[in-house]
C-alpha cells in the first residue's frame, strides 16, 4: 500500500512538473521574439540603451533556458523514480 501512495504523489509531482515546463516553454517562445526584437534595435540604433535593452533580454532568455533545464532534469529524477517503485511492485 505504502508503494501506491509513493506512486500517486509521484504522479501528482510529474503532473506539476509537466505542467511548469509547459509554462516555461512558453515564456521561451516570447522571450525569443522579446530578444530578436531588441537584437534588431541595437544593431539599427547602435545606441547604449539599445544594447542594454538587447542584454537584458538575452539574459532573461538564457534565464528561461536554465530554467527549462532544471524542470526536465526534475522530470527525468521523478520518472525514474516511479521506474525504481513501479519495479518493487511488480516484483514484490
Amino acid at each position: 500500500m505504502h508503494i501506491q501512495k509513493s506512486l500517486t504523489q509521484l504522479r501528482e509531482r510529474l503532473a506539476r512538473a509537466r505542467g511548469e515546463l509547459r509554462i516555461v516553454e512558453e515564456q521561451i517562445l516570447f522571450q525569443m521574439d522579446v530578444l530578436e526584437e531588441a537584437k534588431t534595435r541595437m544593431l539599427v540604433s547602435e545606441t547604449p540603451i539599445a544594447d542594454r535593452e538587447f542584454r537584458i533580454a538575452r539574459d532573461d532568455y538564457e534565464r528561461l533556458v536554465g530554467q527549462r533545464s532544471s524542470v526536465n532534469s526534475e522530470i527525468d529524477d521523478l520518472q525514474r523514480e516511479q521506474d525504481r517503485l513501479l519495479d518493487r511492485m511488480l516484483n514484490a
